[in-house]
């Protein structure tokens, strides 16, 4: 029985090769909070966020949605992006793997608020824009929302449309915005 069983552990590890080393999965980190803060260009203390909040990550409870400032008409703003998963102790920061796998990711945004337009900033290692850093620029007072998407594998380059871009959706959140 002995000599049965050290064949079988010999032919198992002479039948085994490369293709049978288990490949690392990159799983998809949780996202449990999307923050953005935009700074006015000519009023450092006219800071606003927006932030939202999915305190169970993926389980049944809707995110909680806050924004804090006022953000006024005919003004710029830089802006900037962060992930977070608040599940984990201490917070890991998302973005810092955005941002070394930028080649993977990209964020958009879209706004539905009249006279708003939103240009990234920032771009990948290959030169393609990447968007955790943006400029906002408003133009009369209104209301709308702006939606943030961070996208995993989208079309380098694309047309800046979730559409062209194509990948799939690591964070999706909608604020409700008013310009003042």
């Amino acid at each position: 029985m002995k000599k049965i069983l050290i064949l079988a552990i010999a032919l198992f590890a002479i039948s085994c090769n490369d293709d049978d080393v288990p490949q690392i999965i990159n799983e998809e980190e949780v996202i449990t909070t999307v923050e953005v803060t935009m700074t006015n260009s000519t009023d450092p203390n006219n800071v606003v966020i927006l932030r939202s909040v999915d305190s169970d990550g993926d389980g049944p409870n809707l995110p909680v949605n806050t924004i804090t400032g006022n953000i006024l008409a005919n003004a710029s703003y830089l802006g900037s992006t962060r992930f977070l998963n608040e599940l984990e102790s201490p917070v890991e920061d998302i973005t810092l793997e955005v941002q070394d796998e930028s080649l993977e990711h990209e964020v958009f945004y879209l706004t539905t608020a009249s006279g708003v337009t939103i240009a990234k900033t920032d771009v990948d290692t290959a030169g393609n824009p990447l968007g955790l850093r943006f400029n906002l620029q408003t133009a009369a007072a209104g209301t709308g929302t702006m939606t943030v998407v961070l996208r995993h594998e989208p079309t380098k380059p694309n047309d800046n449309t979730l559409t062209g871009a194509g990948g799939e959706t690591d964070a999706q959140v909608t604020f409700n915005v008013t310009v003042q």
